[in-house]
C-alpha cells in the first residue's frame, strides 16, 4: 500500500502510522544525507535523521489528501523542515560569524547605494578595515558557519522564517509573501554575473560547491566565498525587507 492510498479516504491509525513510518524512513535518510552535503562537519547526520522522523511522524498524523499533494512530497518538506529546525535550534553559529556578516551586508549598502553600482571586494574590505585575504577568510567562515537557503530561510536565517511561521490564511499575510518572493527574484536577476551561476547552479540544479568549482573552473573554497557573497550582497539589497532603515 502506497502513502497517498492509505490516506485516500481516513487518516492513519496507530498501526497504519507506523507502516508509514516504516515505509518512508529512507527518505529520512536521503534528505539528511544530501542536507550533510552542504552543512558543516559539525552537523551530524544522526541528530539529522532524529528530527526528521519526528517531522516525518507529524506528517502521518495531519496529512490531507484533499490538499493535492501526494504523502511523499508533503513528507518531504516537512521532514526537511524538521531537520532545518533542529540545526537552528542548536544555534552552532558564533556570534562574531553574525557580527561580521552583519558589518559586511552594511558594508554593500553603503557603498552601492553610494556609487549606484556592485560593491567590489577591494571596496568592501577596505569599508571593514581588513586586507583581501581577511576578507575572504571572513567569506569562508560565513559559508561554513550558516544554513543558506532560500527556500528555508531566505536570504538569511530569520528573514524568510518570520514571513513562513504564521499559518495564517489572512490575505495580506499571502500578499506579503508573494511581495518577498518577487523582491528576492529581482534582487537575484540584479547580482553580478558570476555570483548569479553560483547561486543557479545550487539552488536550481542542486550542485554541491565542489561540482559548482568544477563547472565555473575555481575552487571548491572560492566557490563557498562567492555563494556567501552573493547572499550577503542579496541580504544589503533588501535591507527594507529585513528590517532595516
Amino acid at each position: 500500500m502506497n502513502g497517498a492510498a492509505m490516506y485516500a479516504s481516513v487518516r492513519p491509525n496507530g498501526s497504519e502510522q507506523d507502516e508509514v513510518i516504516a515505509q518512508h524512513a529512507p527518505l529520512v535518510k536521503r534528505i539528511a544525507y544530501h542536507l550533510m552535503s552542504r552543512l558543516p562537519a559539525s552537523v551530524q547526520a544522526d541528530d539529522l535523521i532524529q528530527a526528521g522522523m519526528i517531522g516525518l511522524l507529524e506528517a502521518a498524523r495531519n496529512y490531507d489528501a484533499t490538499q493535492g499533494a501526494s504523502f511523499e512530497t508533503y513528507a518531504g518538506i516537512r521532514v526537511r523542515g524538521a531537520m532545518l529546525d533542529e540545526i537552528r535550534k542548536g544555534d552552532w553559529v558564533p556570534r562574531s560569524v553574525h557580527r561580521k556578516a552583519r558589518q559586511m551586508a552594511e558594508a554593500v549598502r553603503a557603498i552601492e547605494h553610494k556609487h549606484g553600482r556592485d560593491a567590489r571586494d577591494h571596496e568592501i574590505a577596505e569599508a571593514m578595515e581588513l586586507d583581501l585575504n581577511a576578507y575572504y577568510k571572513v567569506l569562508q567562515d560565513v559559508s561554513g558557519h550558516r544554513v543558506l537557503s532560500f527556500e528555508d530561510v531566505g536570504v538569511d536565517e530569520d528573514a524568510m522564517s518570520t514571513l513562513t511561521a504564521d499559518k495564517s490564511t489572512n490575505p495580506d499575510e499571502g500578499l506579503l509573501r508573494e511581495d518577498f518572493k518577487r523582491c528576492l527574484a529581482e534582487g537575484i536577476s540584479g547580482l553580478p554575473e558570476r555570483e548569479r551561476l553560483v547561486l543557479t547552479l545550487y539552488y536550481d540544479e542542486e550542485l554541491n560547491l565542489r561540482e559548482i568549482g568544477a563547472v565555473i573552473g575555481v575552487s571548491e573554497s572560492r566557490v563557498s566565498q562567492i555563494h556567501s557573497q552573493a547572499l550577503i550582497r542579496l541580504k544589503a539589497r533588501m535591507a527594507n525587507w529585513l528590517g532595516k532603515d
